[in-house]
């Protein structure tokens, strides 16, 4: 992944911020060394300050990969807390399953095998916080189901939104097998960032994360709207 900021800046960044300790700290270091997919140390320090803000009692996460950030969410619940994870590939299922039980948090977290699109539909509670971060090209599909499922006040954290930068520049410029991301990821950041039902801060941290905050019920996208007018 590319780095959004000064890649010097971005590596002193990355040492200056302690990694993980622990179970979870090795897990942490040997996804990296390995190349899984999971979310960069910058991105791990906003979500502890954020959740520490926060104090959820339920997250809602879309994309498990081997477990590591439901593992790492877990942390910060309520007493009683739960964390429900989706994820739809049986290789992570697998790892995810292994990790979460031998760090001993089969009680807190619980994954749910299955498409997004499909399982979301299925959920009914309402939740603190949502993290994405599955197939970004899947985002402003899922949108709907996340806006039901996310309580007045809770945050949305969207993870991997700028595709390298790749987002701000013109179709012409991109691979053609890559368009159809790009304008969904596109669709996207424009949904969350017009729709008054949420206030959205974009931060060029990691791949870019959304921060998203919900200030009322919210019916539909409004990015439909816009292209049927």
């Amino acid at each position: 992944m590319m780095a959004l900021i000064d890649e010097n800046l971005d590596i002193y960044l990355n040492n200056l911020m302690p990694k993980l300790d622990g179970e979870l700290g090795k897990l942490q270091q040997k996804s990296y060394e390995e190349g899984v997919p999971i979310i960069p140390n910058d991105v791990v320090r906003l979500i502890s300050v954020l959740l520490s803000i926060k104090k959820p009692k339920k997250i809602l996460e879309i994309g498990c990969a081997v477990g590591f950030s439901s593992s790492f969410m877990s942390s910060f619940l309520q007493d009683g807390g739960k964390i429900t994870t989706i994820e739809r590939y049986p290789v992570m299922i697998e790892k995810a399953k292994a990790n979460i039980k031998s760090l001993g948090l089969d009680n807190k977290i619980e994954l749910i095998e299955g498409d997004a699109n499909e399982v979301l539909k299925t959920l009914n509670d309402e939740y603190d916080v949502i993290f994405m971060d599955a197939g970004k090209g899947q985002y402003i599909n899922i949108l709907p189901d996340v806006y039901r499922l996310l309580k007045i006040g809770g945050i949305i954290i969207a993870d991997d939104i700028l595709q390298s930068g790749d987002v701000a520049k013109q179709k012409e410029e991109i691979v053609k097998r890559q368009r159809t991301i790009h304008y969904r990821l596109n669709d996207f950041l424009w949904e969350i960032t017009h729709n008054d039902g949420l206030n959205t801060s974009i931060l060029t941290i990691g791949d870019g994360v959304a921060i998203c905050y919900k200030t009322k019920n919210i019916e539909g996208l409004i990015i439909n709207e816009q292209k049927e007018s």
